[in-house]
């Protein structure tokens, strides 16, 4: 199944110059988001995670039900202020200026393998900042996948060598 053909581009948002590359339409059709589902277990199934994490928003979308294939346990990764009770974050740079990610202090445990997922990778400054964050709370994190990659971007360059897959990807 061609799962690119179920993604939508949407010129111009959020801002002109930008192509918005949106899956509600994969959402939308259930054969293939079940085949999306299939597909990013058969990649992160061999890091033998004991937990994955979800990026805010859209990784959610993704991890969730990916952690409920795998009989996994989801933790998520907010931005700023988001989370109740006691949190860790680490604050990262943007292109202008800086932003933060958090997530609760007791999410994951010393030795945890996390896997982190995103509905897409673009310069891999948030995906970078959360495996950094996870590992900082001591957790492992053999890998990382998304949806979409924007290769021109060249975000997996950012990780560090942690390994990262992508069901889709976008050249230009």
């Amino acid at each position: 199944m061609d799962l690119k053909a179920h993604i939508r581009g949407i010129p111009d948002f959020p801002k002109p110059g930008i192509l918005f590359y949106d899956i509600s339409t994969l959402l939308r059709h259930g054969p293939a988001w079940k085949e999306a589902m299939r597909r990013l277990a058969e990649i992160v199934r061999p890091y033998r995670p004991t937990v994955l994490a979800g990026i805010e928003s859209r990784g959610f979308l993704v991890a969730a039900p990916l952690a409920l294939e795998l009989g996994l346990g989801f933790v998520m990764l907010r931005k700023r202020g988001k989370l109740p009770g006691a949190i860790i974050g680490l604050n990262y740079a943007l292109e202008y200026g800086t932003d933060r990610i958090e997530m609760q202090a007791d999410a994951v445990r010393p030795g945890d393998r996390v896997v982190v997922l995103d509905d897409l990778l673009a310069t891999g400054g948030t995906l970078a900042a959360c495996i950094n964050l996870l590992r900082q709370a001591g957790a492992e994190v053999p890998g990382a996948a998304s949806l979409i990659e924007l290769t021109f971007l060249k975000g997996r360059d950012r990780l560090g060598g942690t390994a990262f897959d992508a069901l889709i990807a976008y050249d230009d």
